[in-house]
């Protein structure tokens, strides 16, 4: 044979998962990770927003980032649609707004504190950044959508961010 190596055909032929998905949720669960509510207009003064914790930064020049949301999410349409957002990186304080985010709710933004920055989109009052994001690009990767954003704007605010890890809303410590 010249040119590229073969695959070993069991690679070549199996598209079937060969991890259980519980078992793979509760070995991510140990990887701690921030919590954010990702958040933007939705046309006629309406707004959506999710609790994420699927999300990362991606280059310091230019400044990009990244989260993603399931396809079968309700609001993913309105973010498809959206060309700008807001990341709000949630305080240790703000638990039950990451619960609700979480849950299936009427109106998620009912009663809750945020002005509108420059992206049009919510910036909720007490979290700890906020990162204004222009759409950069997405993509389809398995069961979610990819989404990466140019930060246009940044700020921010007091306290310490809020951490979500073994299944359960926390608080990073430092070991020295």
């Amino acid at each position: 044979m010249t040119g590229a190596a073969r695959l070993p055909r069991t690679l070549a032929l199996s598209h079937a998962p060969i991890v259980d998905e519980h078992a793979l949720r509760d070995a991510l669960a140990q990887f701690a990770t921030g919590v954010t509510i990702i958040a933007a207009h939705a046309g006629e003064g309406r707004y959506v927003g999710f609790t994420a914790n699927s999300f990362n930064s991606v280059s310091l020049s230019p400044p990009l980032v990244l989260w993603s949301l399931a396809r079968r999410s309700r609001s993913l349409a309105a973010f498809e649609a959206a060309e700008r957002y807001v990341v709000n990186i949630l305080a240790l304080d703000q638990v039950e707004l990451a619960r609700r985010f979480s849950r299936p709710h009427a109106d998620r933004f009912a009663d809750v504190d945020f002005t509108l920055g420059e992206a049009d989109a919510p910036r909720i009052a007490g979290c700890v950044a906020w990162l204004e994001c222009r759409h950069h690009s997405r993509m389809v990767a398995g069961d979610h959508v990819v989404f990466i954003g140019e930060v246009t704007r940044c700020t921010r605010g007091d306290g310490h961010g809020l951490v979500f890890a073994g299944h359960r809303y926390g608080r990073a410590a430092p070991l020295d």
